[in-house]
């Protein structure tokens, strides 16, 4: 029962629409020991949920990385355990109820173990479940060694003999500005030559048409010929 994709299906209706539920019971999943803020690498982790009912069981889920959740364990309000797989015992978990308080503590808590953990309670075919306690291990920052200026400057380490190879991305960019420029200024040229030749074309066409308009023969002394009016005869 505790490991039924039911459960597991109404855990995620319960996750992505918080608005159907009638938040009676205020649960709450936390560390049993509040100095802890992140467990560590092979420690001893414990959780805790408080303000189930004690006449309710309680489920302890964990949801990973990805968003995947995993059953953990079920804690019947008589004392029972149930693991996943149906077992009554874990070698990597353990279980107990205290009072109103369901504990669950993790053995050996590793990378395998980190994700949200919540606790649900099934009471009155109404699911109740917890805001989810993240535990993750803590990430180790390493800082890379510093280098002398000389050294830098030179490009060539103490471990590494050879000198650095230019950087393929300044050839690169090189060669598209080669590029660049062959796109600009070969059509800029060409149509500088056009511009040139049509100049030409017109000058010479200009001049043509002004000797084919100045052909007329103009007389010696200046003026047009006119042929002298003969006087009219009276009789």
């Amino acid at each position: 029962m505790a490991g039924s994709p039911a459960l597991l299906l109404l855990l995620s209706l319960g996750l992505c629409c918080p608005g159907v539920q009638v938040q009676v019971y205020r649960m709450t999943a936390r560390f049993h020991d509040s100095s802890i803020t992140q467990p560590r690498l092979g420690q001893k982790l414990e959780l805790e949920c408080l303000g189930a009912r004690e006449d309710s069981g309680v489920f302890w889920v964990r949801q990973d990385k990805d968003g995947t959740l995993h059953f953990i364990v079920f804690i019947s309000s008589l004392l029972r355990t149930t693991f996943k797989g149906n077992e009554r015992t874990s070698t990597r978990f353990e279980a107990r109820k205290l009072g109103s308080v369901y504990h669950l503590v993790v053995k050996s808590f590793t990378s395998g173990d980190e994700g949200n953990y919540f606790c649900l309670m099934n009471s009155n075919q109404v699911l109740y479940f917890s805001c989810g306690q993240p535990a993750f291990i803590p990430v180790t920052i390493t800082t890379a060694p510093t280098v002398p200026a000389s050294t830098a400057q030179s490009g060539i380490t103490k471990n590494d003999s050879c000198p650095k190879t230019p950087d393929p991305e300044t050839g690169k960019e090189k060669q598209l500005n080669f590029f660049c420029d062959i796109f600009i200024w070969v059509p800029l040229s060409g149509a500088c030559l056009l511009l040139l030749i049509a100049l030409i074309v017109t000058t010479v066409l200009c001049q043509q048409t002004r000797r084919r308009r100045c052909r007329c023969k103009r007389p010696v002394n200046g003026k047009p010929n006119v042929k002298p009016r003969t006087p009219n005869q009276h009789t």
